[in-house]
């Protein structure tokens, strides 16, 4: 395809303005949580595929460490979570679109620097933003997300069960109830003691983080051992879903001596890629009605949007929009 736009485009786009500004503004996704927050399924793939989060002990030490200094921090409540050699997966709940963000950039930015020293890659880590997908308060549409989210590792043939996953993996922390560990090497405080020329042991600067999951919404009124007795049950149907896949293909799963082995920047040859939906709910009423609310939203913040950039400054966004930027002034040139 031509990097330049067709001529038909360009002469639509003259007659008819607003249509460009249309594509522009739907070109990424605007973020929307609505008042009182929400539940997102959130996942992001690295770039091109490549298995650049093969996992190791020490990434997912890095990896939780990461997870939960950046979920203590911006006051996240994490659900569940799963990394994958080239992507993962988080479900958390919000509050409101600029928690989201904030535990998003902190977690994304920190994560592609340390997993690219491992890996020894320099460029560009993410392939692009994340997606976050809103999932309903219902609670077949949660325990679904939460299931799918625990069959990562077997569905794809990799591993025989969830338990087997030889990355960051929630499967076993929810399983169990117990809280998960991990490393944050602060290198703000040796970068510090390094430009003093003072003796560095990399360790010094390590501190311990710890996440406890918490519970789905829809479940949180449950006791911590019915809690963990459902999460079981819904490990043992994804190893039964396994188990037939092998017998129906005649492939094992490929095991994780063979995951870790993986080349970090080979680059496959496909990718699996499907159009992200834009809310995760089971009831087509319950779907409907929350893809209105989006709309609604995004029509309020185009139209804001419009006067803002017309000229306009005293205009109302809608709750948890991220206004545009102000555009740039010049100073007026002489003749």
């Amino acid at each position: 395809a031509s990097r330049f736009p067709s001529a038909s485009f360009l002469v639509v786009s003259a007659r008819y303005p607003g249509l460009l500004a249309s594509f522009t503004c739907m070109a990424r996704r605007l973020r929307y949580v609505p008042p009182g927050g929400a539940l997102f399924e959130i996942t992001c793939r690295t770039v091109q595929g490549r298995p650049l989060l093969r996992p190791s002990a020490l990434l997912i030490e890095i990896t939780l460490g990461i997870l939960a200094r950046a979920a203590r921090l911006f006051g996240v409540a994490v659900h569940a979570y799963a990394f994958l050699s080239n992507h993962y997966h988080l479900l958390v709940s919000v509050a409101d679109v600029q928690q989201l963000a904030s535990f998003m950039n902190y977690f994304n930015s920190n994560l592609a620097r340390e997993a690219g020293r491992l890996a020894r890659w320099r460029e560009k880590f993410w392939g692009r933003r994340y997606q976050a997908i809103r999932v309903s308060g219902e609670e077949s549409a949660q325990v679904s997300r939460l299931s799918y989210l625990l069959a990562q590792g077997v569905k794809e043939g990799l591993v025989a069960s969830p338990y087997d996953w030889p990355g960051a993996h929630c499967a076993r922390a929810l399983a169990e109830g117990t809280a998960v560990t991990g490393r944050w090497h602060n290198r703000t405080l040796e970068s510090r003691s390094k430009s003093k020329s003072l003796p560095v042991d990399p360790e010094a600067f390590v501190e311990r983080e710890q996440l406890t999951l918490a519970p789905l919404p829809c479940w949180e009124e449950l006791e911590p051992q019915v809690y963990r007795a459902r999460i079981r049950e819904m490990i043992e149907e994804i190893e039964v879903d396994g188990r037939q896949r092998e017998e129906e293909t005649g492939i094992p799963p490929l095991g994780g001596e063979a995951i870790c082995r993986q080349d970090p920047h080979h680059e496959p040859d496909q990718i699996k890629k499907a159009p992200a939906p834009l809310v995760h709910a089971v009831a087509p009423e319950v779907r409907r009605a929350l893809r209105r609310a989006y709309f609604s939203f995004l029509d309020a913040y185009r139209h804001a949007s419009r006067l803002f950039r017309s000229g306009v400054r005293e205009v109302e966004f809608p709750e948890g929009a991220f206004p545009p930027a102000l555009p740039v002034r010049f100073a007026a040139r002489s003749g």
